[in-house]
């Protein structure tokens, strides 16, 4: 059952030492891998998580290539024997109606990979950081870090409001460590503070989400597809991602203007876009509506730097781009792989330069690019999938790796070169829709 709120747990009571070999501001899916990657190395870790465990968050739909991470933490037989619906499959519905065939991910790849999960992300979430636990991290939830420690321009630790179980605040610490590691998601802790956080121009989108019971799901295999549902006349889309317990998470996604006009509320403006998308429409027709609507604004942006002397970014503390593909916990679990790597190595070298805790920048960034460049295209109005690859079939295999996230495999970005310099400047989107045939 999806909930907004969650009760206290035990995290919030949790002793916390003076210092540690890396703080981590954060306890989502990347806060989550740094911590257990770094403490089943073998050093001192610290999580200090501001909200509640478990957590409510958006981003349920899970990509084939989290299995390779997922694998590394040691969590493939826990998901495995979880309720989770299974996720073989994607399918688009073009201007309100027009459904595509399914595309399944083990047409491409058969490896066991290919089926991924839909996940409630509370549940998910605290999954990952009671791995992180297992492994030897400690983990302080109701932790509001206040501000960074630094010494001689080096970030040495942090100062945090701590709170108990019944949300009293307890006292103000000062707790060093060797690197900070901020992970702290869309507010994105430090790259604000720093003033290095940067909106994406082309991107200036917003998110209208809500949960339903009874929707409409579609037999075996695609019983858990993930439906990505343009409206008629392309101004918006939604997503249709199957939870447990007969709920569905649906979203709709559009220009921050068209989405959040003068006058209307959130509701008005969802029910507006239902309207012109028969397809869902459809789908909703038995279906009821229980939970609030959320709202999430402009949330494309990058942080114009990856790490410091003593500091260091990870996932969507670094960036995010938009949640059409679903690319944000795959990118916070690689990330994670990513920055926790760079740390261990900056941690036994003694060297916690910007360099040594950056070092994964270029190669991250390179594969997130190709995600940008997907979704750039998914923006574009003049632009079609399906006319690209009845020009250019021998690029259609590059277009799967990245819906299916194998965005840092050489030689994908190929596809990209040929599309050229493609610049979303409306709303309108078009979809890969040759991908399901």
């Amino acid at each position: 059952m999806i909930q907004s709120e969650y009760p206290p747990s035990e995290y919030s009571e949790q002793s916390i030492a003076e210092r540690y070999d890396v703080i981590v501001i954060g306890g989502g899916p990347a806060g989550a891998t740094v911590g257990a990657l770094l403490a089943d190395q073998g050093h001192s870790v610290l999580i200090l998580e501001r909200g509640t465990i478990p957590r409510f968050h958006v981003g349920e739909s899970l990509i084939p290539e989290t299995y390779w991470p997922l694998k590394r933490l040691g969590l493939l037989e826990q998901l495995k024997a979880s309720a989770f619906p299974k996720k073989f499959s994607v399918q688009f519905v073009s201007d309100g109606w027009k459904e595509s065939a399914p595309f399944y991910f083990d047409e491409h790849d058969p490896h066991e990979s290919s089926q991924t999960w839909q996940v409630e992300r509370a549940d998910f979430d605290k999954m990952l950081l009671d791995n992180a636990i297992a492994k030897g991290a400690k983990l302080r939830s109701r932790s509001h870090v206040l501000d960074v420690l630094t010494e001689n321009e080096q970030v040495v630790g942090v100062k945090v409001k701590l709170a108990n179980s019944s949300g009293q605040q307890t006292d103000v610490r000062e707790i060093r460590s060797r690197v900070v590691c901020d992970a702290s998601g869309g507010s994105a802790f430090l790259s604000t503070r720093m003033k290095l956080k940067q909106s994406d121009p082309l991107l200036r989108k917003g998110t209208i989400w809500t949960y339903f019971r009874g929707a409409q799901r579609d037999a075996g295999k695609d019983e858990g597809a993930t439906l990505i549902m343009q409206t008629e006349g392309k101004r918006s889309w939604f997503w249709y991602i199957p939870l447990r317990d007969d709920i569905v998470s649906i979203g709709c996604t559009g220009d921050m203007p068209y989405m959040f006009p003068k006058g209307s509320t959130p509701e008005e403006t969802y029910h507006r876009e239902l309207e012109r998308c028969p397809a869902l429409q459809k789908r909703l027709a038995n279906a009821t509506r229980c939970m609030d609507f959320f709202t999430t604004k402009d949330y494309s942006y990058r942080s114009k730097q990856a790490a410091g002397d003593g500091w260091v970014l990870v996932g969507d503390a670094y960036g995010f781009i938009d949640p059409v593909y679903s690319s944000g916990v795959l990118l916070a679990l690689k990330g994670g792989e990513f920055v926790a790597d760079a740390v261990h190595e900056a941690l036994e070298a003694n060297d916690l330069s910007s360099a040594m805790l950056g070092a994964w920048k270029a190669t991250y960034d390179a594969g997130v690019e190709n995600f940008r460049r997907l979704v750039y295209a998914f923006y574009t109005p003049d632009f079609h999938f399906g006319e690209f690859l009845r020009v250019h079939p021998e690029y259609k295999s590059n277009l799967v790796d990245v819906l299916t996230g194998a965005v840092f495999k050489p030689g994908v970005s190929e596809m990209f070169d040929v599309m050229g310099d493609i610049r979303p400047e409306t709303v309108e989107p078009s979809l890969p829709e040759a991908t399901g045939s």
